[in-house]
């Protein structure tokens, strides 16, 4: 399936490479350095890129490109979903996923590589199992290998979970404190239009878990209206047939931290908009322009609306602006002619404004177009769908797990246009 797999950071540098089958020569990442130069950013390049004899199939996260190459058509999603699988794990040893992390830590990501491909196909990729097989890094052990010369790290012996017929758990797990948390985290992807009607909304959701509990449990959890979820995609754990015909999750869970579910409540559902954006943005014949946002909140069923942000990016004719915030700080960048105005939490009593002056270059023609605006917010304590957690029972174990819900909604792509 995957033949080779470059890892690339912003300014270019393929900084680490692994190959499974033949060498493929890194040059090959010339073809997508060149569909990469003419893309207006990051999300814009294409995830697959046709070579003469490879596909390249490519995502970006944490300012690194992650480039697989496959020389036989394969599902594409199918590799994209595995690239995510090969962040998140590395996230989870490292708590990071930045270059220089991988870069302090060559040999464990190398290691992991081998582990989680086998001749290219996927053979292991459970954080469970990688865990019994490659030790995550600490400092002890990471002073004894260099004083040793030895590589303390890996398992002589097979993951216990392996070989059973639950293998993304491993057998013989204990904790003094046993404790099931779930969050149902929903982001809405969203456009709203000049008078701030609703041109689309989606809520893209999941379930994350973190799960630590002893033995083998069988938990089963119920939602107040399963009705909401569509799309659903499962952790393998799950039961698919309970699920369709009770609408109810039945599962193993594994241990640790895991995506339970993720599920899509598209355009066709009425998307609740919690916040409202009113601008005024006009550029002048000759020198420059008026810029004016008052943001408030819409429908947050009275809960607070934090961690406010909006990115501004301005045509290139503009030089600077000069605004006056009501609440928060702002900054602009003169080369990206990005404007970012960090709000904070938004005050029903005092909503946050900003205004001020655009500045054009001398000689420029006035933008034909106003800038789109983009907002990112969370709101704690609400799933702003609806969606609600029933109960969670437990089967299988005597002891009584400490449990926890908590519901978070975010801004994903959420664009207004001026």
């Amino acid at each position: 399936m995957i033949h080779s797999l470059f890892i690339i950071n912003n300014s270019g540098d393929v900084f680490m490479e692994k190959h499974w089958k033949s060498v493929i020569h890194k040059s090959i990442c010339d073809y997508f350095f060149e569909v990469q130069s003419k893309a207006v950013s990051a999300d814009d390049v294409p995830p697959v890129i046709p070579t003469p004899h490879h596909y390249l199939i490519n995502i970006y996260r944490n300012q690194l490109y992650f480039v697989a190459v496959v020389t036989t058509e394969v599902p594409p999603t199918f590799v994209v979903e595995f690239l995510h699988r090969i962040c998140d794990t590395l996230e989870d040893y490292f708590n990071d996923c930045s270059e220089s992390t991988l870069k302090e830590h060559y040999v464990i990501v190398y290691e992991l590589l081998d582990e989680m491909l086998d001749n290219g196909f996927p053979l292991a990729v459970e954080s469970n199992i990688l865990k019994e097989l490659i030790k995550p890094p600490n400092l002890l052990r990471t002073i004894a290998d260099t004083v040793t010369g030895k590589n303390t790290g890996v398992s002589g012996t097979l993951p216990t979970g392996q070989l059973s017929n639950v293998p993304w758990r491993r057998t013989g797990v204990k904790y003094a404190n046993n404790e099931a948390y779930f969050d149902v985290i929903e982001e809405i992807d969203c456009i709203l239009d000049k008078s701030g009607s609703t041109v689309i909304a989606e809520i893209q959701g999941y379930i994350d878990c973190m799960i630590k509990l002893s033995g083998m449990p069988d938990l089963t959890l119920s939602f107040i209206n399963p009705r909401l979820l569509d799309d659903v995609s499962f952790h393998p754990c799950v039961r698919y047939k309970r699920w369709e015909s009770d609408k109810v999750l039945s599962f193993v869970p594994p241990d640790g931290n895991f995506r339970l579910i993720s599920y899509h409540i598209g355009a066709n559902n009425m998307v609740a908009i919690p916040v409202y954006v009113k601008q005024n943005i006009m550029y002048r014949e000759g020198s420059g322009g008026r810029f004016e946002v008052t943001i408030g909140p819409k429908q947050n069923m009275g809960k607070t609306i934090e961690n406010v942000t909006m990115e501004v990016p301005f045509p290139k004719a503009v030089l600077n602006v000069t605004l006056t915030p009501s609440q928060g700080k702002y900054t602009f960048d003169p080369v990206s002619k990005i404007m970012t105005w960090d709000v904070g939490r938004i005050d029903t009593t005092k909503l946050p404004n900003i205004k001020g002056n655009i500045s054009l270059q001398t000689g420029s023609t006035i933008p034909e177009s106003n800038p789109t605006l983009n907002l990112h917010f969370t709101i704690s304590q609400m799933a702003i769908s609806g969606v609600k957690v029933n109960r969670l029972d437990m089967y299988g174990e005597k002891y009584k797990p400490f449990k926890g819900v908590k519901y978070i909604t975010k801004a994903g792509k959420f664009q207004i246009r001026t």
